[in-house]
């Protein structure tokens, strides 16, 4: 089972973790959250943009890298676009397998390679009024490459 998703509306966590946890020995996830400041600043709300159809794609390519390495029997990646305002929802990383060791380094990697090779433009709106776009984090690029 696979499930792929980007949209502007909130997921329902436990209902997809439900869903991955049929035949499954195990079940690993990671759900982003939107913070409540950035660099010390208060976050009034973080835009999320992509470039649809590529955005898919490239989030398809990643499940079928991570279904070629570790024995998963499901993967759901869903993000969302839009204007988020702290607490809510940004991301659900989940995978399942037989074993726990494959579904918890499955979604490790997902989670990873999601942070620096999927095409989604991050711009911070803070409190004050300003704003600006997030640049990439070199520990993040870090993180992606450890996995090669």
């Amino acid at each position: 089972m696979r499930k792929i998703a980007v949209q502007p509306g909130d997921f329902d966590a436990n209902a997809e973790l439900a869903a991955l946890s049929a035949n499954a020995g195990g079940v690993a996830s990671f759900i982003g959250v939107v913070r409540g400041d950035a660099g010390g600043r208060a976050l009034a709300a973080l835009r999320l943009e992509h470039y649809p159809g590529m955005t898919e794609k490239a989030l398809e390519r990643l499940a079928e890298a991570a279904e070629a390495r570790w024995a998963l029997s499901g993967c759901t990646i869903i993000h969302r676009i839009g204007r988020l305002t702290p607490g809510q929802n940004i991301v659900l990383v989940a995978t399942s397998s037989r074993h726990r060791a494959d579904a918890l380094a499955a979604t490790a990697y997902l989670i990873d390679q999601l942070k620096t090779s999927a095409p989604f433009w991050k711009a911070e709106e803070f409190a004050d009024g300003t704003a600006h776009w997030v640049e990439a984090r070199e520990s993040d690029e870090t993180a992606a490459k450890a996995w090669l």
